[in-house]
């Protein structure tokens, strides 16, 4: 996705936003980062701050109380926002703007604009063309489950058993989202969304058994339309000359359309359950989305009694030996 600026905003959507800029013309090259909005009442108090990645939006409310302020404290409330990396600024209703806040706008390069929206359907429609501007579309190969509510996208090469893998997680219960060929969408709101094409969707190809229609066999409850995307399993071929992670320390990422997930590589090997691990994979990465780290709880742990033992003199702290009578 090209970057988005606040002047191609402005060129693509001014119109159906009703937008006029008032002031800070020099300050439209600035990058719009986030697809939310902040109405900046409680930010111009000094209350809460102002989020640098928001549009800010002023509506009637906001308007009234900077036009109760004195001079001086009217200009450290502008201040305060235009000397900032906020995007851009909307007057909404078309409010008369205080001359002191064009001045500031211009002198920090500031896009400031009016709109004769108000501030719900400024906000509203605003969201909608964030929700295109933002949003990615694309393809992925591999297999989609959801393997306890999670998302888990299995891929690898051609011939190391994605599609198996998938079948045995749908026979324990699991859901299948879409085997070879995943439509992929990514937006800042839902992150990385996948389902399959229409022609091929709850189809899988067995090799040695052909196309089967997960659907019909195992019922409708074994397939699901969407799905989001939390991790992805990479099946590889065991190499005995290569030291695979032990530990699980060091977080691997895979990215899709740019946009980085958990990854997790699995060797592939005669006798290793898949099935199990993966769901163990997925248990595990439930509990790290709630904060839980079990190996970084387990280092923890052991640093502090080796330092504790170092502190005693070499007196084992974590563990006391059994004695008879």
């Amino acid at each position: 996705m090209a970057t988005l600026t606040v002047e191609r905003l402005y060129q693509v959507s001014g119109k159906r936003l009703g937008l006029r800029l008032v002031a800070g013309r020099r300050g439209l090259g600035r990058v719009i980062r986030s697809a939310r909005v902040q109405k900046a009442g409680l930010a111009l108090t000094g209350v809460a701050p102002f989020d640098l990645e928001r549009v800010q939006v002023l509506g009637e409310k906001e308007m009234m109380y900077l036009g109760g302020l004195d001079e001086d404290v009217l200009s450290g409330r502008l201040e305060s926002l235009f000397d900032s990396d906020v995007p851009f600024t909307v007057v909404t209703r078309n409010h008369e703007i205080p001359p002191r806040m064009l001045q500031l706008a211009d002198r920090h390069n500031a896009p400031l604009f009016r709109t004769g929206l108000d501030s719900d359907e400024f906000m509203a429609e605003l969201g909608r063309y964030f929700q295109e501007a933002f949003t990615r579309v694309g393809t992925v190969h591999g297999v989609l489950v959801e393997v306890f509510g999670l998302g888990v996208l299995i891929i690898g090469a051609s011939g190391v058993g994605k599609s198996e893998l998938a079948l045995d997680l749908v026979s324990r219960g699991h859901r299948l989202v879409a085997d070879d060929v995943i439509d992929v969408t990514v937006s800042t709101e839902s992150g990385i969304v996948g389902s399959g094409s229409h022609l091929i969707k709850h189809h899988m190809e067995l090799r040695g058994l052909g196309i089967i229609n997960v659907r019909d066999l195992f019922g409708i409850s074994a397939v699901k339309e969407r799905q989001q995307v939390d991790l992805v399993v990479e099946l590889v071929d065991w190499d005995q000359r290569k030291e695979y992670d032990r530990l699980g320390l060091d977080d691997k990422y895979h990215k899709i359309l740019d946009h980085p997930v958990s990854l997790l590589q699995i060797p592939v090997s005669p006798g290793r359950n898949l099935t199990t691990i993966v769901e163990v994979a997925a248990r595990n990465q439930l509990l790290r989305q709630q904060g839980i780290h079990s190996v970084e709880e387990l280092h923890r742990k052991l640093s502090w009694a080796i330092n504790a033992e170092e502190s005693l003199g070499g007196q084992t702290t974590y563990g006391d030996d059994d004695q008879d009578g």
